[in-house]
């Protein structure tokens, strides 16, 4: 039976964590430096985790967590994976592209109709658009599943970098 998150293009999850959210973004600054496979940036309480540019093809995810306090104790980690900000404002601009035509060509279409004139092109340009999403939509599809290994090693990055978190007393002492 099909679930939700099937038919995700970018996934996301939610993790509460038995540390203060300065403690883990800590441990992600100080990971970054023991290791050269993966390259995290930290701004404020986001943390991006990315492949080296020699990794990267045009689908490749980057790990993007936000690390919320909760209290002094405990904190909230969001999570989304997805491809490079650029990629991705490129394929939705190309989405936004083909419902304007849709929608546009559907006007028209309806215009001719109600006058009485010929509208065989535009329906025709319409059935094209809806071809064209579902392209864009299985081309994303691929381009996710392409990334599945990619995306497992960041996030077995990511509970690695967490695991450290927990286990290390001095990191509670900073």
């Amino acid at each position: 039976m099909p679930t939700a998150n099937d038919i995700v293009l970018r996934p996301r999850f939610k993790k509460e964590l038995n540390e203060n959210n300065e403690v883990v973004l800590k441990a992600f600054e100080d990971a970054k430096k023991e290791q050269s496979e993966f390259i995290v940036t930290r701004l404020d309480n986001h943390v991006f985790i990315k492949f080296p540019k020699k990794d990267q093809r045009f689908w490749t995810p980057q790990l993007h967590l936000e690390i919320d306090e909760i209290d002094e104790k405990t904190s909230l980690l969001y999570g989304l994976f997805g491809p490079n900000p650029t990629v991705w404002t490129m394929f939705m601009f190309m989405h936004f592209i083909v419902a304007t035509l849709f929608i546009g060509f559907g006007i028209w279409a309806y215009s001719n109709w109600k006058l009485d004139s010929d509208f065989i092109l535009q329906v025709s340009i319409m059935i094209l658009m809806v071809i064209i999403w579902f392209t864009l939509y299985f081309a994303g599809s691929i381009g996710k599943a392409s990334s599945k290994g990619e995306m497992h090693k960041l996030n077995n990055f990511m509970n690695r970098v967490l695991k450290e978190t927990e286990a290390d007393p001095d990191i509670h002492q900073g």
